[in-house]
């Protein structure tokens, strides 16, 4: 990065950073864009430009990257491994990154349960990558683009961080659905079809 881009990067995750510090000390709803501006050193302006969706945005300044490497999961992933299981490994290991490089990360994850407006957006935020997976699933497989499959399991796979949020154990959770996805619920139940459940 040249020397305007490595500015603008720092500035940005100035402002990232302020915003969660003063989410977690004081609750998402209590602090407003004036007061993380001006804990960044910025201007108000300078943050809209950086952050045109407003607040719910600077909570989730790591997802830029993100529909990229969804898609590398996919075209990347070893002979014979699944896309499923590509899918999960890539959210286990983004996982365990957070946890590991941010030690408030638990605090980060409560302050997105409690607050609606975030768990909203978070859920917007993962399904917008949708179709770009979906595209990736169906030209990793040479299915048509519009396959129904292949974007089924792109919604449910994106989905399924949400589907787990405040589960005691989200990492078993995921693994559960993963499963599902990756073998199909009789795969996964052992249920035969002749069951009535009586």
């Amino acid at each position: 990065m040249g020397r305007r881009e490595r500015k603008k990067a720092a500035t940005r995750q100035a402002l990232a950073d302020a915003a969660l510090k003063l989410f977690l000390e004081r609750g998402y709803d209590a602090v407003g864009v004036r007061e993380i501006a001006e804990a960044a050193d910025v201007s108000v302006t300078t943050l809209f430009k950086h952050f045109p969706d407003g607040k719910e945005a600077l909570v989730f300044d790591q997802d830029t990257d993100r529909e990229a490497a969804l898609v590398a999961a996919v075209r990347d992933r070893p002979v014979g491994r699944s896309i499923p299981q590509a899918l999960r490994q890539l959210l286990r290991e983004e996982s365990s990154r957070r946890v590991h490089s941010n030690p408030r990360f638990a605090e980060f994850l409560r302050l997105i349960d409690t607050t609606p407006v975030l768990r909203e957006y978070a859920r917007r935020m993962w399904l917008r990558h949708e179709n770009a997976l979906a595209a990736a699933i169906a030209a990793d497989t040479g299915l048509p683009a519009d396959d129904a499959g292949c974007q089924a399991l792109a919604h449910f796979a994106l989905d399924a961080v949400t589907l787990v949020r405040g589960r005691e154990d989200t990492e078993a959770a995921l693994d559960r659905v993963f499963t599902l996805l990756d073998k199909g619920w009789t795969g996964t139940t052992g249920e035969s079809r002749g069951h009535t459940g009586t």
